[in-house]
């Protein structure tokens, strides 16, 4: 089950719930003065499409097949 961060706006408290996904938006109802933070982030992020690790060469052998084969074709190879 996911964590979730909450803030009680009453006493300005923060602490942490572990709950299911379909019980997050119950229990917000039945505490208005309760408001879900987001503190932290989960990492879920393609890392070749944010540079943290290039592609393998293989992989750009693959590219220019693609481009041979696409006359106008405008894919960056290496």
């Amino acid at each position: 089950m996911p964590n979730y961060s909450f803030r009680n706006e009453e006493t300005n408290e923060e602490f942490e719930d572990s709950m299911k996904i379909s019980e997050l938006e119950t229990y917000l109802k039945q505490n208005p003065h309760i408001k879900q933070i987001f503190k932290k982030f989960p990492g879920i992020v393609d890392s070749v499409r944010i540079g943290v690790r290039k592609p393998d060469r293989s992989f750009n052998d693959v590219l220019i097949k693609a481009k041979n084969a696409h006359k106008y074709s405008t894919i960056d190879t290496r």
